[in-house]
């Protein structure tokens, strides 16, 4: 039992993913949000109780509902699947056949390991070969996988997989560069240091192509 416990806090510590899909259960969405919201508002009262915080205080009043809105309502509101958003695709009628690239767009997420915050920033970029996808859905869908108890490579493997669904092609890379506050915050409390992740799919796999993507982000955007 207890190299089992070391086990798990080594994969905690060391923010190992252990599967590419989001680890839920077959019952994940049996209970409604509302109960959800009810059930996650006493645990969060227990927490805050065995803290010996006074949940009289005016200040603390609301604080077990707000945090179980948070999570169910933001934070983790990607773990829903109604919440997917739509991706409508469009005949690239114009014959657009370089890459696109949609750099800087901003990461909200949350460390499945330490429910801390993932701040940073996603590039993702396709090549068409004949569908093009709304720019705004692209962010979309970054900010649908992020908003769940994530690990930085799965989050980044989801946003490459889902939209070469979308598209139909492997033509899909992403970068990812954030901070985790479970290590800027606590442990080795380095508030420096950052995560950069990638996939890369179909011709992004070839260098003089990944090259020109990752040049391309390096642009310094000033408006």
């Amino acid at each position: 039992m207890i190299a089992n416990e070391d086990l798990k806090d080594d994969i905690g510590d060391n923010h190992i993913a252990t599967s590419a899909a989001t680890p839920l259960r077959p019952d994940a969405f049996e209970m409604s949000d509302d109960q959800k919201i009810e059930a996650i508002k006493k645990d969060v009262e227990s927490i805050l109780n065995t803290l010996g915080m006074d949940l009289t205080d005016d200040s603390l009043k609301g604080t077990p509902n707000r945090v179980a809105k948070m999570f169910v309502k933001e934070i983790f509101g990607g773990l829903n699947p109604t919440r997917k958003p739509g991706s409508s695709t469009f005949e690239n009628k114009y014959k657009y056949g370089e890459m696109l690239v949609e750099k800087n767009i901003t990461i909200y997420s949350t460390c499945e390991h330490h429910l801390l915050p993932i701040v940073g920033r996603a590039h993702v970029a396709y090549i068409s070969n004949g569908t093009v996808v709304g720019l705004s859905k692209m962010n979309r869908i970054v900010d649908y996988f992020a908003k769940r108890p994530q690990v930085q490579e799965r989050l980044t493997i989801q946003i490459v997989e889902e939209l070469k669904k979308v598209l139909k092609t492997e033509d899909v890379a992403c970068v990812i560069d954030a901070k985790h506050l479970c290590v800027n915050s606590r442990g080795i409390r380095d508030i420096e240091s950052s995560t950069v992740t990638s996939e890369f799919g179909g011709r992004f796999k070839e260098e003089h192509v990944r090259r020109e993507f990752l040049d391309y982000i390096k642009l310094d955007t000033q408006f």
